[in-house]
């Protein structure tokens, strides 16, 4: 399975090179597009205080942070978390550069730029002079918004999971998915010696009488009943 990271930061501004830093990460394991339920959330101390304009973006204020970790703290099990998968990440250079940037501050080695996916080219690839903000995109591929209410890392990694489900083929993509999921069970099904029970029987749609008049059809006119009794059907007894 191909297994990538859907991340997402919120930030104390803009530029990490005049003096902004990380205040929250949020991360979505995926594997052939689709969650996995696997995920990593975490608020950053970011040793300074928060702009007001910051705040009313995402809605992370100075006490909900005051007794968060700070990066150096996190840095390991979200390395851990991200493992040698690619990163997906909407304008990636930005989160890109306050993932770098904390990383050098505290001495760990940097994700490789080769590693970073940017949704935002992809959606600029397919849909060149629109809007492909992470909103428009959503509104564009019809995923619901109504949860989201500020920015936030995590929600918005959620988002962007389902916006690259649809950047790398939508509906059509997770069809073939589920098709060659439900394939592989029945090759499994028919190696273990069977199909399996129908998960909801069929109920008769034939009455009774019906089900009668036709037993005694088949005892008055077949000579040969021995394909009929292979099959549970008692004729005789009709």
């Amino acid at each position: 399975m191909a297994r990538e990271i859907v991340l997402d930061t919120e930030t104390t501004g803009f530029d990490p090179k005049t003096g902004d830093r990380l205040i929250e990460v949020g991360c979505i394991e995926i594997e052939d597009l689709l969650p996995t339920g696997r995920m990593y959330h975490t608020l950053v101390h970011p040793e300074r205080l928060i702009p007001p304009d910051a705040i009313r973006v995402h809605g992370i204020t100075d006490e909900k942070v005051r007794d968060a970790p700070k990066f150096r703290d996190v840095v390991h099990e979200l390395m851990e978390f991200i493992g040698d998968a690619p990163v997906i990440a909407h304008n990636a250079a930005f989160d890109r550069s306050f993932i770098d940037h904390e990383c050098g501050l505290c001495g760990h080695a940097l994700l490789a730029e080769t590693r970073w996916i940017d949704t935002l080219k992809l959606a600029q690839t397919r849909f060149p002079g629109m809007a492909n903000s992470l909103d428009a995109l959503c509104k564009r591929f019809k995923i619901s918004l109504v949860e989201r209410t500020l920015h936030g890392a995590l929600i918005d990694a959620r988002l962007l999971a389902e916006v690259y489900l649809e950047l790398k083929g939508g509906k059509e993509r997770r069809l073939d998915l589920s098709s060659a999921r439900t394939a592989t069970a029945q090759v499994a099904a028919v190696a273990a010696g069977g199909y399996g029970p129908r998960p909801r029987p069929l109920a008769p749609r034939s009455t009774e009488a019906e089900r009668a008049a036709h037993l005694a059809f088949l005892r008055d006119t077949l000579k040969d009943q021995s394909l009929w009794a292979s099959y549970g059907l008692d004729i005789e007894a009709a």
